[in-house]
């Protein structure tokens, strides 16, 4: 059955693979804070810069990687950012302070931008348009499994040999897959083991696609497109980092769980984000089946994500901490459910040549969001607890659909 797998299926399980590795890389530290923080002994003030100075890197750098992927091509300039996490990854080893920690972690943060941007440009590459939304939704489940695996084997490393072990570990693994993307990935018109039965399948249905698609960097910004994607992942992605972030604490504060409690229980809303990721990619292609347009399959499935973010906006109202988790599975369902339709949106109304820019600056914008909301969170939950903040959740993500649908529109090919 494997050998009769299309070889567009072999490609997106490889860029898979590589943002499991990249968000393994980047869960490493977080499992290994506590041991940190005494080995340095570091404040909660300085552990919050070294974090700070991964956001701040990526943020900025997914503009910057976007770019490069779309000036070099998706093989050497994945390969190229893939190679610099790795080592990033494995450089905290060698880390002896805060300080140094935090300029390891901003390199990090700078190297690993590149996951989503080149995932998104593979997507666009080797897919036609009604498989883009599962291929899509393969390499973001990623982004879920990366962070379930990470407390296992993080944990492992360190009570086996030692915290330096967990980064050498999980950049090494970074490092042989950055090999195995040089020697396995190519650009479909330069493949050899492509076959022109599934070159012609790739090209099929390329009159459903937009036209008129943006090709330049300045079209892209002057575009409604991209706006109408931007928008709503700005007002989306502070939901997926007060779920990465903030849920342990969340637990601690509200709950008073003890560490064993969270380890058995945090990370089911990542499991759930999984089959956020999965509904991403089966329903577009389901709603197109039966009439609907490319562009409309796509902001019904975001729209439907959005709608389920009212799970989380009720937990104020959970009477136990089984049913508070219970809630935000419900929202790590519903996160990746419409993060995926809006990534897929990049390879749907852009230009192969600049969806890698497209989609970077897409992601800088979501992560201004986020990082602005982290700020929030820390400025306002001990005042006013976390209730209103999962309230404000959902009334950004609802806020995001109704954006989506204003500024996207479909366009009639020429006649």
């Amino acid at each position: 059955m494997l050998k009769k797998l299309p070889l567009r299926w072999w490609i997106i399980g490889l860029v898979t693979l590589g943002t499991i590795l990249n968000y393994l890389a980047r869960s490493t530290l977080s499992v290994a804070a506590s041991t940190l923080k005494t080995e340095f002994a570091m404040t909660t003030e300085q552990y919050s810069w070294v974090v700070l100075a991964f956001q701040a890197t990526y943020t900025v750098m997914q503009t910057v990687a976007g770019s490069m992927l779309d000036t070099l091509g998706t093989r050497l300039g994945f390969f190229l950012f893939a190679l610099g996490w790795a080592l990033s990854n494995m450089g905290h080893a060698f880390a002896t302070g805060w300080m140094s920690l935090a300029a390891f972690r901003a390199m990090l943060g700078a190297t690993e931008a590149a996951a989503i941007p080149a995932g998104t440009k593979t997507v666009a590459t080797w897919f036609p348009p009604r498989e883009r939304p599962l291929a899509t939704s393969l390499f973001q489940m990623g982004t879920s499994v990366g962070n379930m695996i990470a407390p296992p084997l993080v944990a492992f490393c360190i009570l086996a040999w030692n915290w330096q072990a967990a980064f050498i570990v999980t950049g090494a693994l970074s490092l042989a897959w950055a090999g195995l993307w040089w020697f396995g990935y190519r650009d479909p018109a330069d493949h050899p083991r492509l076959s022109d039965s599934e070159r012609a399948i790739i090209q099929a249905d390329m009159a459903s696609e937009p036209t008129g698609k943006p090709a330049t960097k300045r079209d892209v910004l002057r575009s409604r497109s991209f706006w109408a994607i931007a928008v709503p992942r700005f007002l989306a992605e502070p939901a997926w980092q007060t779920f990465n972030f903030f849920i342990p604490l969340y637990l601690v504060a509200v709950w008073q769980l003890d560490l064993k409690s969270i380890a058995l229980w945090a990370w089911l809303p990542f499991l759930a984000a999984d089959f956020g990721s999965l509904a991403a990619g089966l329903l577009p292609p389901w709603l197109m089946a039966r009439g609907s347009s490319l562009l409309s399959s796509r902001k019904i499935t975001m729209t439907l994500g959005a709608m389920c973010m009212v799970g989380p906006a009720c937990i104020g109202l959970a009477t136990t901490p089984g049913m508070a988790i219970a809630l935000f599975c419900v929202g790590g369902f519903a996160h990746q459910m419409l993060n995926g339709a809006l990534i897929t949106l990049c390879a749907d109304v852009f230009d192969k040549r600049t969806v890698g820019t497209a989609s970077g600056m897409a992601g800088t914008t979501a992560w201004v969001g986020g990082m602005l909301f982290t700020l929030l969170i820390g400025q306002s939950a001990d005042s006013f607890g976390y209730n209103p903040l999962f309230v404000a959740l959902a009334a950004l993500d609802i806020l995001g659909a109704v954006v989506l649908w204003m500024l996207l529109r479909e366009r009639k090919a020429a006649a």
